[in-house]
């Protein structure tokens, strides 16, 4: 079974169950699903996913949070009591056959449930099992909550983000969660192709923390092979620790400016800070040292114009430079629009919601999925009777809440 007018996407035919919850796990099954996989939902009967009540607002859907709907539409619901050993017994049936597996809980968790590794693979040689955790499988924090807000702030991106004294400053967004499902679902593309060679599957683990190191690559290599020495935040409109003057945001007169790498020389031209910015212009190691007072000087001037006015000045003369979008601007702007990233998803009960698109193109075409996300235990006799069950055994389980009947 495939997404209806998806059967020509890279994953088509691929089942994926995914037994994850909240954002990291869901998130990889849907970069899965967007590329024409099958996901089966497996959740608790008794309030199913604990995101379906994660409220980023105060608007429910259908019963469920706006979070819920995002990172589930298409999938489908299949409710599993863990502890109930027929609920057990249908969910093993349906490993046997799937191709991919991805599950969030605490180490050790999956161990207790006799779904670790080992034991799913000796149902399924083939099967690509997925584990994301906070911190890994073994340490001092293996037992801490694997929370995006705290797997930040022990990565160090919290530390380096904001100017010299400001603070740490989060991310406006789950980063952690969405990195880590980014790099689950890496891991499962790769085992995929190697089991197309080999015939056999793979454990692909990784975690919030080990997302987070990965994203700062970059600066903590500099900060590894520079003696260990710290970068010193700006102290003024800071935007990069490592990076000089001018790389900041900017306030003009009616918004904001950022502007990126870019020589002072001839920055200071186009804005007509050649007297101010003398000093440095010729002095590359200054547009470090002096950060803060360039930055200053350049604050001043572009805030006495709108950003659209010192966007027709520079950005002819080719300086990297942007103006600050909030949401409404984005949506609005014709460099959004014709990247057709928006798309309505349905269901039976009236739910109806605008959300995005896969961020991926495959042959020229992108993913357009039409179903919302499930409800709880929704699939779950079709799913059963794909597996061979009888209407008997369906009528069984049904008693005990596996079904949505």
């Amino acid at each position: 079974m495939t997404m209806a007018g998806q059967s020509d996407l890279p994953l088509a035919g691929l089942v994926v169950v995914d037994m994850s919850q909240f954002l990291s796990g869901p998130y990889c099954s849907l970069r899965l699903l967007d590329l024409g996989a099958r996901v089966i939902k497996i959740e608790r009967p008794d309030g199913g996913d604990l995101s379906r009540r994660l409220y980023l607002s105060d608007t429910e859907i259908g019963g469920d949070s706006t979070i819920f709907h995002a990172i589930n539409r298409g999938k489908e619901s299949f409710a599993v009591d863990l502890k109930n050993p027929g609920d057990l017994a249908a969910l093993r049936d349906l490993l046997g056959k799937a191709d991919v597996l991805i599950q969030n809980f605490r180490p050790g968790v999956i161990e207790r449930l006799g779904l670790d590794y080992e034991t799913v693979r000796a149902l399924n040689p083939r099967i690509v099992y997925a584990s994301i955790s906070g911190y890994g499988e073994e340490g001092p924090w293996v037992s801490r909550p694997g929370q995006d807000l705290l797997a930040q702030a022990r990565s160090g991106v919290m530390w380096l983000s904001g100017d010299e004294g400001q603070g740490p400053v989060p991310f406006g967004l789950a980063v952690a969660d969405m990195l880590a499902g980014a790099a689950a679902a890496q891991g499962i593309l790769a085992a995929l192709v190697r089991r197309g060679i080999t015939g056999t599957g793979a454990h692909v683990e990784t975690s919030l923390l080990e997302a987070l190191v990965d994203l700062q690559f970059e600066v903590l290599t500099t900060y590894l092979n520079d003696g260990r020495r710290l970068p010193r935040r700006p102290s003024f409109r800071g935007a990069h620790a490592y990076l000089s003057a001018p790389y900041g945001v900017y306030p003009a007169s009616d918004g904001y400016l950022a502007i990126a790498m870019t020589p002072i020389g001839k920055l200071a031209d186009l804005l007509g800070l050649g007297k101010e910015l003398a000093p440095y212009r010729d002095e590359p190691a200054s547009w470090f040292t002096a950060r803060d007072e360039i930055k200053m000087i350049i604050a001043r001037r572009i805030a006495t114009r709108t950003v659209d006015a010192w966007l027709a000045v520079l950005e002819p003369a080719d300086i990297w430079c942007a103006k600050v979008l909030n949401w409404p601007e984005l949506l609005e702007n014709d460099g959004f629009r014709v990247l057709d990233m928006l798309q309505t998803v349905e269901r039976e009960d009236n739910v109806s919601i605008l959300t995005t698109r896969s961020p991926l193109r495959v042959d020229g075409k992108r993913t357009k999925v039409e179903r919302a996300a499930p409800r709880i235990g929704e699939h779950g006799g079709d799913i059963l009777a794909e597996l061979g069950y009888t209407r008997a055994d369906i009528d069984r389980l049904a008693e005990s809440k596996v079904l949505r009947l």
